[in-house]
């Protein structure tokens, strides 16, 4: 019991900033990791990464109208994943958290409220506390699978740094029966791809996670989960706080503009992943022995979500599945087909050029229905959140940390 009120003192007496106790995220993340397992990156593994990336960039060059964006080729174990991903990871989940965390308060009666008085500080607390342990257990799990930085559709890595997980990609290349290089490789194109992208199109990072925002913010609280949840918990008992499943609490809203949130999201994660898998597998197909069992099993992957996506996708209501990915990459290869390269990619100059979610049905009529970019003059460059967004071709500031400036 001592040593319960001891760690309990210590959670309520560190709240931290925001709806999470990221600090705990943190600590349960890295003490599930600890005891799976987190093997160091080894000096070889370390340089085969460098290589492999710096291979990938070479064979995307004729595959894509833009040049490298890799500032940086890295080699991450998993806690080092869930470090540099942190930052990012808070600013989707804050929101939603912080709607868990008001109605956790809002199951003490009103009248009730008045007599707690700074107890009820302790309660919003309490929530960040249980949130953030739960978190850090998805993100654990998280770590255990994602093979590089961008593995799962989001740029949650600093800009212009292409890291992938050796640990993680030799126990996948291991699943699929594949020489480790060949699968390392194939990762490392799809990382290279995903940098390129993010690097060369200033607002697709701001869009995507804008997506991701604005959907979150729409999703309802099951305040009887809550309440079930709080229930089973037991103070007398410590293990009881870290068995409570927040599964299920969060619960998408049906309502028309959640249901245009949600088709929003879907296809900025289509178009993003149709395009990586379209390049790679372009630039791929005449070198790699195994391209097309590869660029199967991780569409199949993708498309599918691994048992730890799912976890983290029960826990926040948040799916990051890009649903229709084959269609979107079918348009991507119609574009290059009636376009070529440069036409293909120039559809990236600004949102309004992008395919829509019913253009996924005909990619051929989309295709052939070419704008003139010099119609882009016409646009307003402000993105939907009023930042201004650069026209194609126009250099972009900075902030010094290599994100662009609002």
């Amino acid at each position: 019991m001592q040593q319960f009120m001891s760690q309990l003192q210590h959670l309520l007496s560190a709240p931290g900033s925001g709806p999470v106790n990221w600090d705990l995220a943190r600590q349960v993340a890295a003490s599930q990791l600890a005891a799976a397992g987190d093997p160091a990156v080894s000096p070889y593994e370390r340089n085969a990464v460098e290589e492999a990336l710096r291979l990938a960039d070479l064979w995307l060059e004729p595959a894509s109208a833009w040049p490298s964006g890799i500032q940086s080729p890295v080699a991450w174990n998993r806690n080092e994943w869930i470090f540099k991903t942190l930052d990012v990871w808070r600013k989707l989940c804050d929101p939603v958290a912080s709607r868990m965390v008001g109605a956790m308060g809002d199951l003490v009666p009103p009248e009730a409220r008045a007599q707690l008085g700074p107890m009820q500080s302790m309660v919003a607390t309490l929530g960040g506390a249980l949130f953030g342990g739960q978190l850090g257990q998805a993100l654990g799990s998280l770590a255990a699978e994602v093979l590089s930085a961008g593995d799962i559709g989001l740029p949650l890595g600093p800009a212009g740094t292409a890291a992938l997980i050796p640990a993680n990609i030799r126990a996948y290349g291991e699943g699929l029966e594949l020489p480790e290089d060949e699968v390392r490789l194939y990762v490392a194109l799809r990382e290279a791809a995903h940098q390129r992208l993010f690097q060369h199109v200033p607002w697709l990072r701001g869009h995507v996670l804008n997506a991701v925002e604005t959907y979150a913010s729409g999703i309802r609280v099951n305040r009887e989960a809550i309440e079930e949840a709080m229930g089973r918990v037991d103070p007398t008992d410590p293990e009881s706080m870290q068995a409570i499943a927040l599964e299920g609490i969060f619960t998408p809203e049906d309502t028309p503009a959640q249901k245009a949130s949600l088709a929003r999201l879907e296809t900025a994660l289509a178009l993003v992943e149709g395009w990586v898998c379209h390049v790679v597998d372009s630039a791929a197909s005449d070198r790699l022995p195994n391209v097309v069992r590869l660029g199967e099993a991780f569409r199949r992957r993708r498309a599918a979500g691994g048992p730890a996506e799912q976890t983290f996708a029960a826990l926040v209501g948040l799916e990051l599945r890009p649903r229709r990915l084959r269609e979107a990459a079918a348009l991507w290869a119609a574009l290059t087909t009636h376009r070529g390269i440069e036409g293909r990619d120039a559809v990236w100059g600004h949102p309004d050029l992008l395919p829509s979610d019913d253009d996924f049905a005909d990619p051929v009529a989309f295709a052939m229905n070419d704008m003139d970019l010099s119609e882009l003059d016409n646009f307003d460059f402000t993105a939907p959140g009023g930042v201004e967004e650069k026209a194609p071709g126009q250099p972009d500031e900075t902030d010094g940390e290599g994100d662009a400036k609002p």
